[in-house]
């Protein structure tokens, strides 16, 4: 097996997993795992099981932990709950907060080790799943590909705390998601700068996640079609409608995978919506918090997403037919009654959720 070691990096420690086969003079894929709420490094992966898919693949993963002492300078650096400040302002531009502290440890972990930089991943959970966003859209140019758990669109929020000293922004776009992610995506596209670069990204999100409602997990996927579509050089607003869907039941799980092309018609997003799943790592390890043992392995199924060009053989996958569920450009909150019985597919799903509920 390989060693999982402690570093610091200022005042924030950060873990890292070298693999027992680390080839010295061979450049390794660098994969950031950004820990939820109430977790740490160590938490994280037993939870999600990634260094035993980075012991047999080859490659490092990298977890930054955001518990660390309150600094006084640095207000927007601290958690009381160890979240990621994904609502802060500070942590959602390049050279700055967040970002611009996961961006330089990197840049130490390449300084003691050999990494491909065209092989650097990040994928996160909760307030990790949207900083993972985030990095994707500030550091284009550092990673390859992005995935996000339970997590919320770029500049879904922006909490400023004299005004709102309880983040209530951020609380109201995880229940109800944000008003426009078409929006989102026009922001993340100019936040790239001269950096723009179409970005891979792999979406989870549980049907049944009542912390960060599943609304955002389409509205990710609408969010980064519409950055990929402007990088593009497209105009107006991208359409997100998948080219491909396969549904299926692991475990008493019913999932739904849906994989959306770029303008080449190549697969470039995925969303998968889980059944019965809250807000956990799907497939995880109960020997962590926040996972659910049973459904699809979100661990696996990312690094395979990462590492492969075509992230699913077409194959595998089946077309949509006519009476598939597929979820829809429109945003959800401007349903109204005098629109066509055709809804969109989370409007159905909202309407299943509070039928539970009763």
């Amino acid at each position: 097996m390989g060693e999982f070691l402690d570093f610091i990096y200022q005042d924030f420690k950060y873990k890292l997993y070298v693999p027992g086969e680390y080839n010295l003079d061979k450049e390794s894929p660098l994969l950031v795992m950004l820990h939820g709420c109430g977790q740490d490094p160590d938490d994280f992966a037993a939870g999600t099981n990634m260094n035993t898919v980075a012991e047999k693949e080859k490659f490092l993963v990298l977890y930054p932990d955001m518990n660390h002492p309150l600094n006084l300078s640095d207000l927007a650096g601290y958690n009381p709950f160890g979240c990621w400040n994904w609502f802060l302002d500070k942590n959602q531009h390049r050279e700055e907060g967040h970002p611009k502290l996961i961006y330089e440890i990197i840049n130490e972990v390449k300084s003691k080790y050999k990494i491909d930089s065209n092989k650097v991943y990040a994928a996160g959970l909760s307030a990790g799943g949207s900083l993972a966003c985030i990095l994707g859209v500030t550091y284009p140019d550092v990673f390859n590909g992005i995935g996000i758990c339970s997590g919320l669109a770029y500049d879904a929020a922006n909490v400023f705390f004299l005004t709102d000293p309880m983040a209530e922004e951020a609380k109201k776009r995880m229940e109800k998601g944000v008003p426009d992610p078409y929006e989102c995506g026009n922001s993340a596209f100019q936040e790239m700068g001269k950096y723009k670069k179409k970005i891979r990204v792999i979406v989870f999100h549980g049907i049944c996640d009542t912390t960060v409602h599943p609304i955002n997990g389409q509205q990710v996927i609408t969010q980064w079609a519409q950055t990929n579509f402007l990088v593009e050089g497209g105009i107006g607003l991208a359409d997100v409608t998948p080219a491909l869907v396969k549904s299926d039941i692991i475990d008493g799980k019913v999932y739904t995978q849906y994989v959306y092309n770029d303008g080449d018609s190549e697969p470039l997003l995925e969303l998968w919506m889980i059944d019965k799943m809250g807000h956990t790592w799907s497939g995880g390890s109960p020997k962590g918090s926040y996972t659910d043992p049973s459904g699809p392995n979100a661990t696996e199924i990312i690094w395979n997403f990462f590492s492969k060009h075509q992230q699913q053989p077409e194959e595998k996958l089946i077309e949509t037919p006519s009476n598939t569920l597929v979820p829809s450009p429109v945003n959800p909150q401007d349903e109204s009654p005098s629109e066509t019985p055709k809804k969109n597919f989370f409007s159905i799903l909202l309407s299943k959720l509070m039928k539970k509920k009763k």
